[in-house]
């Protein structure tokens, strides 16, 4: 490092140590002493401030993005995010996002360029919007149909940009609403306008194992669901309460009669109706060495009392009763352990791993083992801790789960290796600033009530 770059170096962080010893002073402060109106005013300051800080943050994810630092790191740039600055990883994917819009950018040859999202950018720069003001602005441009032209983009952005500095979140929604109505006054889009939109997303689950989904589906999706689920969500039909619910044909009356299910219920039951057929069609083929099917993880000891809750190679929490009934009705893999030894089985050395040796895995690591990482069983792939080309024997005391980015990342200098309490843990190369060895807890969240934040050797969990 050359001795300008150094003295930039230390003129950063000495600014950055007097603004958090600033900061300590305004902490300290006596604000009882105000008036009302003081301290309005006082608030509207520091959130000035927090903004400025927040808009000077998209600036450094771009460098971030730009040097393609992750790598180094040891994880995709959203992971690190997370990670570092403990926000979610949907947060993350959210903070690179806007940073792509309103962060300072530079060309590949290294001029500086402006953002895109121009005056957006300015106004949260100067303090005057925060992210709420920024994600209404992006979702008017996600919303905007491919047809509106450059220029007519611009005038837009410009617009909403001023507004956003008179108006709050939900003031500045309704005129963007308004906007848009004036910019396609047709209400048209096209195929790939549609297309851009679709997608599925689950939140997590609740206390009580109920999952809330958004979807938006294309028009061609949701004509398939209309006719599924008139069909299969009929009254009478497919409904769990009936010892032997109607699938095939009209339901008896006596069915119908008593079915008192509301249609958003009924509807919910044929989309279970119809993932149950697919499923046991066998037409779904082999997903990652596994005939397509659930794969459900629990232990004797709840088998035999009907009580606790197994979990999915995909995450899910099961409550026992839904094991069993499924386990009655349809074919799916079931890994059954003791519940204190939970030694996996010896199943030889092949190439690749076998489905019982995949199943053993996905009970015992239940996703990506790397720290941090939120990937479920169903997404990863087996890694051999010792190289196969090295004598690596494919067995589950020898293998572990990784996603794909994360994979990549036992041939850069990171080592796999299994701990005394049957824990993968990976240790990181010397030149990364990591506290050795760390196991990933995110797919086990029973060990941070069992051990806190310290994992079996005294190292931090993730």
């Amino acid at each position: 490092m050359g001795s300008s770059a150094s003295s930039g170096r230390q003129s950063v962080l000495a600014v950055l140590d007097q603004l958090e010893a600033d900061a300590d002073q305004v902490l300290a402060l006596r604000l009882d002493v105000l008036s009302e109106l003081d301290r309005i005013s006082v608030l509207c300051r520091l959130t000035t401030v927090a903004r400025k800080f927040a808009a000077r943050g998209y600036d450094v994810v771009n460098q971030l993005v730009d040097e393609a630092t992750a790598t180094d790191i040891g994880g995709s740039l959203v992971s690190v995010l997370a990670d570092r600055l403990l926000i979610s990883p949907a947060a993350a994917v959210r903070m690179v996002k806007e940073a792509a819009d309103v962060g300072a950018r530079r060309a590949i040859t290294g001029e500086p360029l402006e953002p895109r999202l121009t005056t957006t950018a300015q106004k949260a720069h100067a303090g005057l919007i925060g992210p709420e003001h920024v994600a209404v602005i992006r979702e008017f441009f996600r919303q905007l149909p491919a047809s509106v032209g450059h220029d007519a983009r611009e005038r837009a952005e410009e617009m909403l940009g001023n507004f956003a500095a008179d108006l709050r979140p939900d003031q500045l929604r309704k005129a963007a609403a308004h906007l848009a109505a004036r910019l396609n006054p047709d209400g048209r889009f096209c195929d790939a306008d549609r297309a851009h939109k679709r997608g599925f997303y689950w939140r997590c689950q609740d206390a009580d194992g109920m999952s809330v989904g958004t979807l938006w589906a294309t028009p061609e999706l949701r004509a398939t669901l209309d006719a599924v689920i008139a069909k299969l969500g009929a009254p009478g039909v497919c409904n769990p309460d009936d010892p032997a619910p109607t699938v095939d044909g009209q339901p008896p009356p006596q069915a119908v009669n008593r079915d008192t299910r509301t249609p958003g219920q009924r509807a919910h039951d044929a989309l279970t109706a119809m993932g149950r057929a697919v499923l046991a069609s066998g037409q779904l083929g082999a997903h990652r060495g596994l005939p397509t099917a659930i794969i459900v993880q629990t232990t004797l000891q709840d088998m035999e009392k009907a009580a606790g809750t197994a979990i999915t190679a995909g995450g899910t929490t099961l409550p026992m009763s839904d094991v069993i009934r499924m386990a009655a009705s349809a074919y799916h893999y079931l890994a059954i352990f003791d519940k204190h030894s939970n030694r996996p089985l010896y199943l030889g050395r092949t190439r690749i791993a076998s489905a019982d040796q995949r199943i053993v895995l996905h009970a015992r690591d239940r996703g990506c083992t790397f720290p941090g990482c939120d990937k479920p069983g169903y997404l990863t792939e087996v890694h051999h801790i010792v190289p196969y080309s090295r004598g690596g024997e494919t067995e589950p005391r020898k293998t572990a789960l990784a996603c794909k980015p994360h994979h990549k990342l036992a041939d850069e200098g990171w080592t796999v290796r299994l701990n005394e309490h049957g824990q993968v843990e990976w240790l990181p190369p010397p030149h990364l600033n990591r506290d050795g060895p760390t196991v990933n807890n995110f797919h086990h969240p029973q060990r941070y009530l069992e051990r806190g934040q310290l994992g079996p050797d005294g190292d931090k969990d993730n």
